[in-house]
Parts: structure tokens; C-alpha cells; sequence
């Protein structure tokens, strides 16, 4: 399965990734941001997703979105996640939606369920308990999309995403860390899985040390290949009484 996929806040870290990524799995893309982007082979919209004009411009011809563009920041404020976070990927989903568009995968983070204990192989489905203003506006945009995929057949992929960096930056993304490399094998797997209706999956790569159930998302088709264990020497242990290993959301719960 090809697709036409809209990727919103394409300029990004995650943008970048699967501007990078995505086209060897064979998908056309359009980048839509507010940063200007410069691409050689795919069209390009500037503009804010809090638009209704840019938003339904973007959404033409598309059959797939993938909904990255939001305050990234555990730190911000409720007003700052509030436009863009919660209003704006409420205009996504919705222009989504009236555009025919068939699937949504939608950038939440673990921060959703920050507060869960960490324990062992922990599902993905896992109950919300935000530690944040932004782990809120994430799990606002899950209850969305959950709404859109019962109340309108949209197939939607909600990826809880742990620590996205080139390699693992500290001890405790061993066990949360996924790779642009998985990234992009993860975002193909939501794009072409026949039997999505919706599910909440972990972005996670294949991790010795990994605290979350990957079976939701190997049912999609998503193998991770990379593990953060490569990077482990030198690394300190974390105690398990440290925030950054007893809560999903890490050291966020006491800020």
C-alpha cells in the first residue's frame, strides 16, 4: 500500500526523520509547517495548523496524515499547549475527516500516562495519568482520535512516544529510546496496517532494558530492529527510586 501523506509539523526532529524515511517505503509526501521548508521532490504549504483555510488546503488529495505539529514541551504552560496542541489538532482531525481522509496517526507521547509506575512490560493501552499540561493536550489528542475512529470508521494510530534522539541520551532511555531508523519503520507500519481501527502503541525500539509492551504494536506490523543497549557502557544505573525510573513520565512528576 502507497500512500499520500500529509505530515504536519514536517520541519521538525520527527518531521525530518520521516521526510527522510518515508519514501523508500514507497509514500508521496506533503510537508506542512510553519518554518519554511525548502524540498526537492514533495510540495510544501507553510502555514499554522490553527488555520482552517491552510489546514484544508493541506488536506486535498491526501490519504493518510501523520499529525507531529504541537508544543513539544513537557514545561509549557496550559495556555501555550492549548492553541496549538488541543485546538489545532482538533482542526487536523476534523479537516481530516471532511476531506475523506482514511487514516491518522497522531504524535502523543508517554507523557500522556506520565504518572504510571513504571513496572514491567507495561501495555500500551495503559489508562491516562498525564504529569503535565502537555501530557494533558496528549491525552486529549487520544481521546480524539479515539472518538474519530468510532464515530466516523477513521483509522487512527495514537503513538505514545518515548525518548527520540540519534542515540540514547542518558541511562534511563535505554529502556525508552526509539531510533529515527524504528521511527520510521513504526510510522510505515500505522500507515499500511490493514487491521487498524485504533490503537494506542508504544514508539519504542527494540530495547534490552524496554518497560513497554511492543505487542500492539507488533499486531500492526511493527518490528523494531535497534536496541539502546549498544550505548549502555559507561552509563550509570539508575535507582529505582529515582523519578526517572519509577514513573513512565520520569523526573516531569516532581517538576
Amino acid at each position: 500500500m502507497v500512500n499520500n501523506v500529509l505530515v504536519t509539523g514536517a520541519a521538525g526532529r520527527i518531521g525530518s526523520c520521516l521526510t527522510s524515511g518515508l519514501p523508500a517505503h514507497g509514500h508521496t509526501l506533503r510537508l506542512l509547517d510553519r518554518t519554511p521548508i525548502d524540498h526537492p521532490a514533495f510540495e510544501t504549504i507553510r502555514g499554522d495548523i490553527t488555520d482552517p483555510a491552510v489546514v484544508e488546503r493541506a488536506m486535498k488529495g491526501v490519504s493518510a496524515v501523520v499529525h507531529l505539529a504541537g508544543v513539544p514541551s513537557t514545561g509549557a504552560s496550559f495556555e501555550e499547549v492549548l492553541r496549538a496542541n488541543i485546538e489545532g489538532t482538533y482542526h487536523v482531525i476534523e479537516a481530516a475527516r471532511q476531506a475523506g481522509v482514511e487514516r491518522f496517526v497522531y504524535a502523543s507521547s508517554n507523557h500522556a500516562a506520565g504518572f504510571t509506575p513504571r513496572q514491567e512490560l507495561v501495555p500500551a493501552d495503559t489508562p491516562v495519568a498525564p504529569d503535565s499540561h502537555y501530557g494533558v493536550s496528549k491525552a486529549y489528542g487520544e481521546a480524539l482520535g479515539r472518538y474519530y475512529a468510532d464515530r466516523y470508521g477513521m483509522r487512527v494510530a495514537a503513538l505514545r512516544i518515548g525518548t527520540f534522539e540519534e542515540r540514547p541520551p542518558g541511562p534511563r532511555a535505554l529502556s525508552t529510546w526509539i531510533s529515527p531508523g524504528d521511527m520510521v519503520r513504526l510510522v510505515h507500519a500505522c500507515l499500511t496496517a490493514p487491521g487498524l481501527t485504533y490503537a494506542e502503541v508504544w514508539g519504542v525500539s527494540a530495547n534490552t532494558r524496554c518497560w513497554w509492551d511492543q505487542s500492539a504494536g507488533r499486531a500492526l506490523g511493527y518490528h523494531p530492529v535497534d536496541d539502546a543497549e549498544q550505548y549502555a557502557a559507561g552509563m550509570p544505573e539508575l535507582d529505582p527510586a529515582d523519578p526517572e525510573y519509577a514513573w513512565l513520565g520520569g523526573r516531569v512528576v516532581e517538576s
